[in-house]
C-alpha cells in the first residue's frame, strides 16, 4: 500500500472534545499498538492513492454472499431487539423496501476475516498485517445502511478500526465508565447498552451521573477515506446521515480488557447469552472462494 501523504480533509467537529486526527503516514509510524495503548479516540486520513470498492464494486463481487440483514423499528428509543435473517447481498442492494419502509431500519452486516482478498478489494489496500483481523475472535466486518439507521449507545469489548468507503456516519463518543452510564439489565443480554439510548436527548433527571460523562463527549462525521479508531470500552452511537452507507470495521481482542472488569464481564455474559438464546454472534461467513 503507498503510504504518499495526502492533503488532509476536515474531520467535522460538531461538540465536545475535539478528536485527534492523524495523517496516514503518521498512523503507520506511531504504530497500531502504540494507538491501542493512548486509548483515544482517532480520526486517520487514509491516502488519496487508496481507491477501494464502492456500491456498484461491492453488489459485483459479493452480490451473492449470504449476509445478515439486522432490522428493528425506526426508533431512537426502541427498548427491543433487532431481528436478523440471511439473504443474498444482492437482494439488499436490489429490494427498494430496505430503502423506503418508513417504520424500519435495515443494515446489513457480514464478518468476512476469512475472505482476505475481498477485504483488501473492498478498502484497496492489503489490511492484514495492518490489523491482524484473521486472529481468534477478531473480525473484519461490512457494515451497509441506509439514511437514518441508528446504533444506540453502547460499548464494544474489542479494539474497532472503522473506515468509511460511502456514505457518512454520525458518531458520539464517551469514555469509558460503567454506572454512570446507567447499563440496561443484563437478565435480557444488554448489559453493554445504557438505558439512555440516545445521547442527544438525556434526561437529567433520570441520568443525572450520565449529564456529567457526556461533558468529555467526542463528536465527529466520519468521511469516506477516513478511519475512525475507536477504543474498547468506550461507550458510543452511530448514526448514518447518506442514502447508502459502507463501512469496514476491524474488531481486534487485546489484554487492555483485564484492565476493565466490566467490560471483560459483560462480554463472557454476553457471549453465553447469545450462545444460549441463538443470538447472532458476528460468526465468520462462509468462504466465497
Amino acid at each position: 500500500m503507498s503510504t504518499t501523504e495526502s492533503v488532509e480533509p476536515v474531520t467535522e467537529e460538531l461538540g465536545g472534545v475535539p478528536v485527534p486526527r492523524l495523517g496516514f503516514d503518521e498512523f503507520l509510524a506511531f504504530g497500531r499498538e502504540a494507538l491501542i495503548r493512548a486509548d483515544v479516540p482517532v480520526v486517520i486520513t487514509l491516502p488519496d492513492s487508496v481507491q477501494g470498492l464502492g456500491r456498484e464494486g461491492v453488489a459485483e463481487r459479493l452480490g451473492d454472499m449470504s449476509v445478515t440483514l439486522f432490522t428493528e423499528p425506526s426508533d431512537k428509543q426502541n427498548s427491543a431487539r433487532w431481528t436478523t435473517r440471511d439473504i443474498k447481498l444482492r437482494e439488499f442492494f436490489a429490494d427498494e423496501r430496505y430503502l423506503t419502509d418508513p417504520g424500519t431500519w435495515n443494515r446489513i452486516v457480514s464478518n468476512i476475516r476469512n475472505n482476505p482478498a475481498d477485504v483488501n478489494a473492498i478498502l484497496g489496500f492489503d489490511a492484514g498485517e495492518l490489523f491482524d483481523y484473521r486472529r481468534s475472535l477478531n473480525a473484519a466486518n461490512l457494515w451497509i445502511s441506509h439514511k437514518g439507521v441508528f446504533t444506540q449507545s453502547h460499548f464494544d469489548e474489542l479494539e474497532n478500526f472503522n473506515i468509511a468507503l460511502e456514505g457518512r456516519k454520525r458518531f458520539v463518543l464517551a469514555p469509558p465508565g460503567s454506572w454512570d452510564y446507567y447499563p440496561r439489565s443484563l437478565r435480557k443480554g444488554f448489559g453493554d447498552k445504557s438505558q439512555a439510548f440516545d445521547f442527544d436527548n438525556v434526561d437529567a433527571r433520570r441520568f443525572p451521573k450520565l449529564v456529567g460523562r457526556l461533558a468529555e463527549r467526542r463528536e465527529l462525521v466520519l468521511e469516506p477515506g477516513q478511519m475512525l479508531y475507536l477504543p474498547l470500552g468506550w461507550w458510543h452511537q452511530a448514526e448514518s446521515l447518506a442514502d447508502m452507507n459502507i463501512n469496514m470495521n476491524f474488531w481486534l481482542r487485546d489484554t487492555k480488557i483485564l484492565r476493565r472488569p466490566y467490560v471483560l464481564g459483560v462480554a463472557l455474559y454476553t457471549a453465553l447469552y447469545r450462545k444460549l438464546k441463538g443470538v447472532y454472534n458476528y460468526q465468520p461467513a462462509e468462504s466465497q472462494s
